[in-house]
Formats: C-alpha cells, structure tokens, sequence
C-alpha cells in the first residue's frame, strides 16, 4: 500500500552501529511509496558505504558540504528545501549534541539549519550516553524546538549493555513516518492550556509560589499544534520558548489566569488545565516591602482562597469545552484524582505522583496515569513531548467517541 506515496523524505544517517538498519528503512520507506534521499556524515561511511544507500535508494548520496559540483548551485539550499520531513536515523550523541548548539560544520548540520520542512530525530547510542545529563539537556532543547523525537528503545545493545539508546526498528521508524503524514487528529480544533506555576504577591519585592516549570504544559501545546490544533497557552511565569504555532499570554497571579482563561474559554473546544495554580492568596497585599522586627520572630499572612479555575470551566452551560485536569499528588493519586474527576466535573485527568524522583516538577521526564468516568490508561515514564503527545491522542479518541 502507497502510504507514503509522493513524499520526499530526506535520510539523514550519523556514525552509529544503528546506520546498517539504513538499508532496510530506506528499502521500506520506498515500499510505501516514499521519495528517499541520503545525506551521510563522514563517520556514518565507516558503517555503511555511500553505495550500499545509493543502490537501495535509486539516488545519489550526498555527504560533502564541500562537494563544487554540488554547490555550483547551492545542492545543499536545494536538498533543504525539497525534503518534506528531514529523518534523522541513526542521531547519535555526537549529532544531537551539535545541532542543539546550532553548528553546521558539515552537510547534514548545515541542511538541519536552512530547512524549514519538520525534522524527526531518532536517537541511538550507549545507554549511559542517552542517560547522560549533556544528552538529556541537548535532547530537550531539540524538542522544545519542535523537533520530533522518535525513540529511544530500550534492550541488549551492540557494546553488551542493557538500557535506552537503541535506534527504533525499520518498520518502527516507518510506522511513524506513516502517523506524521497521516491524519491530524485535532485538525480543525482548538485549543487553550494553562502551564506554569502562579505566583501571589505578599509585598512588592515577595511572593508566594511553587516549583513548576511549566514544562508539561509547554509540551501539551508543542504536540497539540503538531496534530493539527490552534493553540492558546496560558502560561504563568516560566523560563521557556514559546512553541512553534502557538499563541502564548503570559500572566502572574491566579485571579490573572482565571480571568483569562475564563474570557477564552468558550471559543476553544478542548481546555487543558496543567498549570500548578496556587490554592490560596495573601488576603492583603503590603504596598511596601515588609520590614523584619526586631521584637517578633513571628509573622502571620491571612491567606484566602484562590478561583478554582477547571472547576469553574467544568462548570460552564454554555459553550463549554472538554474539560482536562492534572493532579500532581505526593500519595494516593488515584484515590485523589478520581476524587477532583467527579467532583469538579471533569471529562478527564491526568495525575501523577511528583513524590518520585525524575518525574514531575522541573524534570524533562514524567509518568502519568489518565482516568475518565469508567476507565483508565497508564504512560510509563518517557519525555514529557512523549507523554503530551499519548495525552492529546487519548483527549482526540474521547471527542470523537
């Protein structure tokens, strides 16, 4: 079957034992259709030669930046316009790490910076290099960049280790493609997500607040806009690029972000309420910094309660969108989330336990169990555009159910 029918896909393949499944994915990808072209890097040679790809793939193989006859007429521009999903595969260690530094010092740096065509990355490496703090970080900051990251899997690796790192199989990296060029579940929809913590003034110079990132919630608006949504994000204050797409309001205080989202709520259909709002607010706010007294080691701050802003969405008769909570709970999380489900009304909500190290707030990771009225699906631990992207196609299977 043509499922791949008339797309260009360009091939890119970096040094790692995982470039001899190239074969194969390309032999595949032309299977369904698909128009591959190959960019090597210098290392990726010494696994797999430029001819075996150029036999498989009906095409020359490109992999010097410096090739005259090529860039008489700029081959390397051409090559980045012409691709409609650039794949990375294997992206070892080496390769992420540069591009998320914005080099270009070969062919296949230089074609990631001039396209504007969607890139997908699919990592492989030794699992303590996938593991390793640099990789992470640099892996993130693709993503936050819109990237797809396709993988890693985990398993017995070339080196004998056991872990994450390994490259998706042939077929994997197809089925993808096939999901990315396929229908966009969320064409067509809208929708507004709160992100981020708030923040409750107690002077001008203090605040009251809490350790959200934001990150979970900036991802749920990168993967909406990815399947096909417009996107409002209401985001408190964060440290974050806005997401390609996406139209982004910042505000500080929760009466703030209430009163936002309640003004947009109606003309969104889907609501995604992932910002940590605080529940209470200083009843006062000093107009000047309070002073510390030599005569009281004490101080009391008669704190009110805050809008509960899902709840009140939940609770529109007009108008009124699919309503998604979080929970983020120190101990029993489905007890308290099935708990907020019913009583808030909410189509559904996601929880997860942010007591677990390497999940949760300010990590790049999160493990999450979602709950609606008569049942329940878990997403084990995975990046949080992982994660966002199994949330957002569960929310699309319960509009269209």
């Amino acid at each position: 079957m043509q499922t791949l029918a008339g797309k260009k896909i360009l091939l890119g393949i970096s040094g790692g034992i995982a470039a001899y499944k190239c074969a194969e994915l390309t032999r595949r990808l032309i299977e369904r259709g698909a128009q591959v072209q190959v960019v090597m890097t210098n290392a990726a040679k010494e696994f797999i030669t430029p001819l075996t790809m150029q036999a498989v793939s009906g095409r020359p193989v490109s992999d010097s930046l410096l090739d005259p006859a090529a860039e008489a007429s700029m081959g390397h521009i051409e090559l980045a316009k012409w691709a409609d999903l650039v794949l990375l595969a294997p992206a070892t260690a080496d390769l992420i790490a540069r591009m998320s530094t914005g080099m270009g010092n070969d062919l296949l740096t230089t074609l990631v910076l001039a396209t504007d065509s969607p890139i997908a990355v699919s990592p492989a490496m030794n699992q303590q290099m996938y593991r390793n703090i640099a990789t992470q970080e640099n892996i993130a900051t693709l993503e936050r960049r819109g990237m797809h990251i396709w993988g890693p899997a985990a398993g017995e690796q070339a080196c004998g280790d056991v872990g994450p790192g390994r490259m998706l199989e042939p077929m994997q990296l197809v089925e993808r493609c096939e999901q990315f060029f396929g229908d966009k579940p969320l064409k067509g929809k809208s929708v507004l997500i709160t992100a981020g913590p708030t923040r409750e003034a107690i002077d001008p110079v203090r605040y009251i607040s809490n350790h959200s990132s934001g990150k979970m919630g900036f991802a749920l608006a990168q993967a909406a806009t990815q399947l096909g949504a417009s996107v409002t994000l209401v985001s408190g204050p964060v440290s974050l690029a806005t997401p390609t797409n996406v139209d982004r309001i910042d505000v500080d205080s929760a009466q703030s972000m209430f009163e936002c989202v309640m003004d947009n709520a109606t003309t969104h259909d889907i609501f995604i309420a992932c910002a940590a709002v605080a529940d209470y607010r200083p009843q006062t706010i000093a107009e000047q910094k309070i002073k510390k007294t030599d005569d009281s080691d004490q101080m009391t701050i008669t704190m009110v309660k805050n809008p509960d802003i899902v709840a009140s969405v939940a609770a529109l008769k007009k108008s009124r969108p699919f309503t998604v909570g979080f929970a983020a709970e120190t101990q029993d999380v489905e007890h308290y989330a099935r708990t907020k489900l019913e009583k808030k009304n909410l189509d559904m909500i996601c929880a997860n336990d942010v007591s677990v190290e390497g999940q949760g707030f300010n990590s790049n990771d999160n493990a999450i169990t979602v709950y609606w009225k008569d049942g329940k699906q878990s997403l084990t631990l995975a990046s949080k555009q992982q994660i966002a992207a199994q949330i957002l196609l569960s929310i699309a299977e319960k509009i269209e159910a």
